[in-house]
């Protein structure tokens, strides 16, 4: 029968019951009759396409390669897989952000407040409430920063154009539309549009570190790999946001957007949920602790007021006025200001913060997960030591920058006839290209082509001689490009009146076939292969990547013209010398690290680049002290469960060959051992275990947008050393926010005693909720805020981080909260008191009372510059806001007390002089009780 466009919606219902793991095929084929047929199976869905022949990857997918396929299966299959690009996370809308700022149990208690004091009809006390709890929440609400795009930015990173094979024709197309079962062409400087199983391949190169964290180019091959293989050793596989350096291929796509080894990422990020930092989790159980505490207190005034016979409408704004007094008002804006200056601060270092809590978090932090490529080293191959004529020189010099020198024993030294032909023959046996180019009247220097080979040119230049120059002196005539098989490239020059074959490659290959070696006067002696085999062997160990070079003369220049092949270069060759590069460490990685230490935090190295190299980059860098430092591999990590991972993860600080879900699973292992974790990466491989971290660190330069956006932090400079100077200033903020809680809890303390003892003792309220929530606002801001630009303390990169699970005070800061609390309570209650006895209105005691809270509140800020220190050790103008905002304050008090309309507003009247001595009196002494109990502690101690 054949099937109508009605019928066969029917027969492609949406499936919802298959089981996990497997997928239903259903396909309409017409026969040569015109009748439609249904075909459906169950497969089990296959993801270990590395394992498959090439030819039995293709018949999973149903395509014939040579034809690929037609418009309407790619079309239907479009349908089923979607766009080959990730789900983009809905954000929060605009609304939804602002009306979170409004969540917070402390404000909540202030709406409360308001609306109380509305429905007793106190209108300008409720207007000024929630006046406050508005500018809290603008403050907030602005501060927040931008919602996180980690999806949109990995959607960015994997656009890009494909070229398909499609009814048999070759086409382009965006790489959105690729479906799985389409063949993609690939060559050289092609950016991979999805995961693809390698079909075939020539000579065909790709640079994988932003997945694997691999700095050297991957040879591909089309060869089934053993079932265990690990994703970054899938020599069959290429991966969707990589790179092709040289070759070309065609490769089968077997996974698009959400379904690819990124989009598994992306789902790593969306799934991760962002941490609270240490301190915004302290903040919030002392929010809900305090609540509570208001509550009660606020039940217990109203309950005794009532029950002493006081009006109940009295007793209701007696009870606010406690509430409005106990909260700290000023505390939430003052902090997000606070924060705000640290930015400012850590801005000018090179560190940018996206999220605003996660500043502070640097402070506490005891963990540093540090990506390898890129972070610690330099992401640019680099040629450090050549062994030549028999004798080895050290090349100076970073990344590809041709800035340098060889060295013998420390002294610069001049190439001598067998390194000069060395590095001849790297420079002619070599694609690549150094430029000096770059946007904006910035030229940096790039390479176009494989890492390796770039190295061989920076170390040519260094040497004294130009790729540039050798290639037009002595023009290839032929080459053997590099084969996965032979690892080797050769070259055909002409060279002075001969025709020469320089060849690069492997140690092992090229070693047996060569019998003399060049010695340094350019002299052709036996070889000893043993002992060029061991320094090959002491290289490697130290975590060199070993190029050997090699030539053989095939006759005069008439033969130039004669076609290279093998056999030129399978025996018969003049050994020139060894070549070893290495991605090097970042030159203040190691200054940096070693800080980290002194300062208590530990660094562990996490990258997918291999045991040997890691552990050597380690070393160098000060990570681990010795050469026999345990290294935990991928394949060893799968087989921990997480008690044996939280074991190891003590013991281990470096992880090598570690793929995308493992870096997520040690960093959760150590958040579980107790740990502040902080996670520095720059590749899409990192991204979920930045998000996931208690701050992740991103690198701006070199790192990828997927990276940025999934981090807390984004160093501009992408070096590490700016990890420490992020951390000295992660711990002075927090020292400061200790500072400014320490110095306004007594206020809210103090306020909220004087209601409560006013109602218990029945006597009229020394102060009013509008004049408490005066004291409390223009105190934060001209007080307390001065407090976040004080300087970091001497030591403070000396200290061991503060334990996780410690208070936000201590118990000696306690003490002083209390002690200082009680001071208020008295010299308030005392002087309010003492006004009424001698005859003064209520509206004169209520103004001494508001003075006296302003007063001690401002003599006591000099006491809390440093929590620890007596204040003749502070430097007096290191700080010059804190003078500013006394000067400021006092002026305002002035006015509060003496003009008219602001007094009036807030039911002050003028004081006389007496008060004002009696107010300074208890200033001064309230200050110099702070420094006898800072001192009393200190001989404690």
């Amino acid at each position: 029968m054949k099937f109508s466009p009605s019928q066969r919606a029917i027969l492609f219902p949406p499936l919802r019951f298959v089981a996990p793991g497997h997928s239903i095929v259903r396909r309409i084929v017409s026969t040569a009759q015109g009748t439609d047929i249904l075909f459906c199976k169950l497969m089990m869905n296959t993801p270990h396409w590395h394992h498959l022949a090439p030819d039995t990857a293709a018949r999973t997918l149903e395509v014939d390669p040579a034809c690929g396929l037609d418009a309407a299966e790619a079309k239907a299959r479009l349908a089923r897989h979607g766009l080959n690009q990730p789900r983009a996370a809905p954000g929060r809308s605009t609304l939804a952000r602002f009306a979170a700022q409004f969540a917070a149990p402390l404000v909540l208690v202030l709406i409360v407040a308001g609306s109380v004091t509305a429905a007793l009809g106190e209108w300008v006390d409720s207007a000024v409430i929630f006046g406050v709890v508005l500018i809290n929440a603008i403050v907030g609400y602005v501060q927040e920063g931008k919602a996180e795009a980690a999806l949109a930015a990995l959607a960015r990173a994997i656009a890009t154009q494909a070229t398909v094979i499609r009814s048999k024709e070759r086409q382009r197309l965006d790489a959105a539309h690729l479906v799985p079962g389409d063949i993609v062409w690939l060559a050289a400087g092609d950016r991979v549009p999805a995961d693809l199983r390698l079909l075939k391949g020539h000579q065909l190169r790709s640079v994988e570190a932003a997945l694997t964290g691999e700095s050297a180019p991957i040879d591909k091959h089309a060869a089934e790999l053993p079932l265990e293989t690990l994703l970054a050793d899938r020599r069959n596989m290429l991966y969707a946001g990589t790179h092709v350096v040289s070759g070309q291929g065609l490769g089968l796509v077997v996974a698009t957007g959400e379904a690819t080894a990124s989009g598994r990422i992306a789902r790593l990020i969306a799934e991760t949920p962002t941490l609270a930092t240490p301190l915004t989790r302290k903040i919030g159980e002392f929010a809900g602790q305090l609540v509570w505490v208001i509550l009660v207190l606020a039940a217990l005034t109203f309950g005794v007021g009532v029950a002493r016979g006081e009006a109940v409408i009295d007793m209701l704004m007696a009870a606010v006025a406690l509430a409005v007094g106990a909260i700290p008002e000023g505390l939430p804006a003052a902090m997000t200001i606070t924060l705000a200056i640290g930015v400012g601060r850590m801005a000018k270092r090179r560190a940018i913060i996206r999220h605003l809590p996660a500043v502070e978090t640097l402070g506490s932090v005891t963990v540093i997960c540090s990506d390898k490529t890129g972070t610690l080293t330099e992401n640019a191959m680099t040629v450090t030591e050549i062994w030549a004529g028999g004798e080895t020189l050290a090349v100076s010099g970073h990344g590809y920058t041709p800035q340098g020198a060889l060295h013998r024993a420390g002294q610069d030294a001049a190439p001598t006839a067998a390194v000069r032909e060395l590095l001849v023959a790297g420079a002619l046996c070599n694609d690549a290209t150094l430029v000096h180019a770059g946007p904006h009247g910035e030229p940096r220097w790039q390479i176009t082509g494989d890492p390796t080979e770039a190295a061989l040119l920076v170390a040519a230049r260094k040497g004294g001689l130009d790729e540039a120059t050798l290639r037009e002196i002595f023009p290839r005539h032929d080459e053997l490009p590099f084969d996965a098989l032979r690892q080797n490239m050769a070259t055909l020059h002409e060279i002075e009146g001969q025709t020469m074959v320089y060849v690069k490659g492997a140690v092992e290959k090229l070693l047996p076939a060569a019998h003399v070696l060049l010695t340094e006067d350019g002299q052709e002696v036996p070889l000893d292969h043993a002992a060029i085999e061991h320094m090959a062997t002491q290289m490697a160990s130290r975590g060199l990547r070993v190029l050997a070079l090699a030539r053989r003369s095939v006759g005069t220049a008439a033969a130039a013209a004669a076609a290279l092949d093998a056999a030129a270069i399978g025996g018969g060759l003049t050994f020139l010398g060894l070549i070893g590069m290495i991605d090097p460490p970042r030159p203040r990685a190691i200054a940096a690290v070693r800080a980290c230490h002194g300062a208590g935090i530990r660094v562990k190295m996490i990258t997918g680049d291999h045991a040997g190299t890691a552990r050597a980059i380690a070393q160098q860098i000060g990570i681990v002290a010795t050469a026999d430092a345990p290294v935990l591999t991928g394949r060893e990590l799968t087989a921990l469960d997480e008690p044996a991972l939280a074991a190891r993860v003590r013991e281990v600080d470096i992880f090598a060959r570690v793929e995308p879900e493992q870096k997520l699973r040690l960093v959760r292992a150590l958040q579980k051992n107790g740990e502040v974790v902080a996670m520095t990466g720059d590749g899409v491989n990192d991204a979920p275990a930045l998000k996931a971290a208690d701050i992740g660190i991103a690198m701006g330069e070199g790192g990828t947008e997927v990276a940025k956006e999934a981090a807390a932090m984004v160093l501009t400079d992408d070096n590490f050393a700016t990890i420490e100077a992020a951390v000295e200033e992660g711990r002075s903020l927090y020292d400061n926010l200790v500072k400014f809680i320490t110095w306004t809890l007594p206020t809210n303390l103090g306020e909220g005693l004087v209601i409560l003892v006013a109602i218990v003792a029945g006597v009229t309220l020394p102060i009013t909720p509008l004049q408490i929530l005066w004291i409390n606002m223009t105190t934060a801001i001209l007080l307390g805020l001065p407090l976040a630009f004080e300087p970091a303390e001497r030591g403070i990169m000396r200290r061991p981080p503060r334990p996780p699970g410690a208070s936000i005070l201590d118990r000696t800061l306690v003490t002083r909260v209390l002690l200082v609390g009680v001071l208020m309570l008295t010299a308030a209650f005392g002087l309010f008191e003492l006004a009424l006895a001698r005859g003064h209105s209520l509206a004169e005691a209520r103004t001494v009372a508001v003075n006296v809270f302003v007063a001690i509140e401002t003599a006591y800020l000099f006491n809390c510059r440093s929590l620890r220190l007596p204040i003749t050790k502070i430097a007096a103008f290191s700080n010059p806001w804190v003078w500013w905002g006394a000067g400021f304050m006092l002026a305002l008090q002035l006015a509060l007390t003496y003009w008219l309309p602001l007094a009036g507003l807030f039911g002050t009247t003028p004081i006389d002089a007496r008060a004002w001595g009696e107010i300074a009196a208890v200033a001064l002494a309230a200050l110099l009780i702070v420094e006898l109990e800072k001192h009393w502690q200190s001989a404690r101690r």
